[in-house]
């Protein structure tokens, strides 16, 4: 199969038969055999019915329902394991993502051996305040991070390598990430491609102020976990250590400077009385507890069943 098309969806029953309608017949110009993966985070709509509906239309419509909703990155995960397609496609459901992209897309892929396309949303339909001027500061500020150079990073219209989709681990919020995780694992040709965004024509975003909170942290725990994942003492070790040092640099020092002045028989403060002493103690404290961190980290990750699991990209 040339390409497996997963749409996560979260009440959007209003654009479903427009969007598979215009998929098929960008599908049939182009004669690719494909499968269109519906996955229904728990829509409390009419969406599962008519997703129910256009199975019976369509062969190609694959549905699965969540029980709850669970959030987009969950619902691209168990699509993601679904797929069957040599080239996985993403984009939304609310028919801002053109589906017209998709043979381009495909062409990269296949032809320019690129591993994942990240679609770019150059000229955006959104509000300014509350979407654009965020979206363009959080991914300035993704790129310094990572090193990956792409300007639209949480775009929802991308295209994948079938390997790459099978390969990562997608959950809590990390759909935002999905180059990151892509180019941690092994996955190094990335590559970005200036896409069509239309103005959301059904409904309302499902996305709200939360995602200015949950973002950053998401990042940080995608960058700790892609530097530190396996060797948490490269971190906290290090971190404790330096820490334990200043602590005990200061104690020494307030020691010494107490030694001088009692043998030269000089009045001086109690060491409880210098704000120094304090400071010193405590820096110490936290850098044991940081050095244990550290310690249990290993602990943790040399009885982890993935220790010694790597991603092998060809053998013979």
């Amino acid at each position: 199969m040339d390409i497996s098309i997963v749409i996560p969806l979260y009440n959007e029953e209003e654009s479903l038969p427009e969007l598979v309608e215009w998929i098929t017949r960008v599908m049939t110009d182009h004669k690719f055999s494909h499968e269109i993966i519906l996955i229904d985070d728990g829509s409390i709509d009419n969406s599962w019915n008519v997703i129910e509906e256009l199975k019976k239309k369509y062969e190609t419509i694959n549905g699965i329902m969540f029980r709850r909703n669970y959030g987009k990155a969950a619902a691209l995960q168990v699509g993601f394991q679904a797929t069957k397609g040599d080239v996985v496609i993403t984009m939304d459901a609310d028919l801002q993502d053109n589906p017209e992209e998709i043979p381009e897309l495909y062409k990269m892929i296949v032809e320019d051996g690129y591993d994942l396309v990240s679609g770019w949303k150059k000229v955006r339909h959104d509000p300014l305040f509350s979407k654009n001027i965020p979206s363009k500061f959080y991914n300035f500020t993704v790129r310094k991070m990572t090193r990956i150079k792409l300007h639209d990073m949480n775009c929802g219209l991308k295209a994948y390598r079938s390997l790459v989709v099978k390969t990562i681990e997608v959950y809590g919020d990390m759909h935002r990430f999905i180059p990151v995780l892509a180019k941690w694992a092994g996955f190094k040709k990335i590559g970005e491609k200036v896409v069509q965004h239309q103005e959301r024509k059904y409904g309302k975003t499902k996305f709200g102020l939360e995602r200015f909170i949950r973002g950053p942290l998401d990042l940080l725990s995608v960058m700790f976990i892609s530097k530190f994942g396996k060797r948490p003492m490269h971190l906290f070790g290090v971190l404790g250590t330096l820490m334990f040092l200043l602590g005990f640099g200061a104690s020494i020092y307030l020691g010494i400077r107490k030694l001088i002045a009692v043998s030269n028989g000089v009045l001086m403060e109690r060491l409880t009385q210098i704000p120094l002493f304090f400071i010193g103690l405590t820096a110490m404290i936290l850098g044991t507890l940081l050095f244990l961190t550290g310690f249990l980290g290993e602990l943790i990750s040399r009885t982890a069943s993935e220790r010694n699991y790597y991603q092998i990209d060809k053998e013979i």
